[in-house]
């Protein structure tokens, strides 16, 4: 039919509107790809590449200064026999599960109720805001001061509150350390929750809660039935962004405990570096990585499949 139409418009002295059409398209798509050349070569050069090598470097015993020895599948099948290998998956994924879930939870009910005064709450925003912009090296300077066993703030609290048997070296307890570093991460990352779930909260239209209103229903009423539901798309994104973010974490980690006490906070993260750069085994340290950039796609993935069917 297309082409019956575009034959029709066909002239004896030029080309036709169909080629004119198509001659403009093709030029469309290459002005495109000579836009997007330098992003997919910035890509290629510093994603794609580290990548792959990280990969093709799993696959070889490498120790210090030693020329690269192939060893085939033998450094996963290693980890998947190291005891620390397997205490730091289990850290890695308590730890992300933990403080993606306290983090997007607290961030999503101050969003509810900075929704209720929005122009009241703004400063309080972007001072909740302004922790997740704060590199976390500082930050574990910062809760270094809080835990210290000394003359910490935390202790200082729970001392003037006559609970001196509850006071401890937070950070130096097996039992304590984890659970002390979730909360000085969960207080880094609660930001982002807040901002996402208040910027879905502000797109509900207000005929919403008018009409709500006019059919009597009470606030509580209106927060369960309306803003959480209508909310939960900034949920969505702030689960996916701190999980993935999580799951990589290591200054923080570093900066508190170094992976200590007895290797109780050490993650899959902090595992590679100590293999990679400490230990120099930088095959076997690569292989840990891998695992974890598989553990990644599979949290990613379906996230990501679910936000392009949203799209379409």
């Amino acid at each position: 039919m297309v082409e019956a139409t575009t034959s029709t418009l066909d002239g004896p002295h030029g080309p036709s509107l169909g080629a004119r059409v198509a001659a403009r398209q093709l030029s469309q798509r290459r002005a495109a790809y000579i836009l997007l050349a330098p992003l997919l070569i910035f890509f290629g050069v510093s994603v794609l590449y580290p990548v792959f090598e990280t990969i093709r470097l799993s696959f070889f015993e490498i120790k210090g200064l030693a020329p690269p020895k192939p060893v085939g599948l033998g450094n996963y099948v290693k980890l998947w026999n190291d005891e620390n290998f397997l205490r730091a998956l289990r850290v890695t994924f308590y730890w992300s599960f933990s403080a993606t879930f306290f983090s997007v939870a607290i961030g999503w009910a101050l969003a509810m109720a900075c929704a209720l005064k929005p122009k009241e709450t703004m400063i309080f925003r972007v001072l909740i805001f302004a922790a997740y912009g704060v590199s976390e090296a500082v930050v574990g300077f910062i809760w270094l001061g809080i835990y210290r066993p000394d003359y910490g703030l935390l202790n200082g609290i729970l001392g003037g509150l006559g609970l001196e048997h509850l006071q401890q070296a937070w950070l130096g307890n097996p039992a304590t350390a984890l659970t002390a570093v979730i909360v000085a991460y969960v207080w880094t990352q609660v930001g982002l929750p807040l901002m996402t779930c208040f910027a879905s909260i502000q797109s509900i239209p207000r005929s919403y809660f008018e009409a709500a209103y006019i059919d009597g229903a009470k606030p509580i009423s209106m927060m369960r039935h309306i803003v959480m539901p209508l909310s939960l798309p900034g949920v969505r994104v702030a689960i996916f962004i701190n999980l993935l973010q999580s799951l990589k974490a290591f200054d923080l980690i570093y900066m508190l405990t170094g992976g200590g006490p007895v290797r109780t906070t050490e993650t899959v993260g902090f595992f590679m570096f100590r293999e990679s750069m400490l230990n120099f085994k930088l095959g076997y340290g690569a292989a840990s990585t891998v695992v974890l950039l598989v553990a990644v796609l599979i949290v990613s993935t379906p996230l990501i499949a679910q936000r392009t069917r949203a799209v379409k």
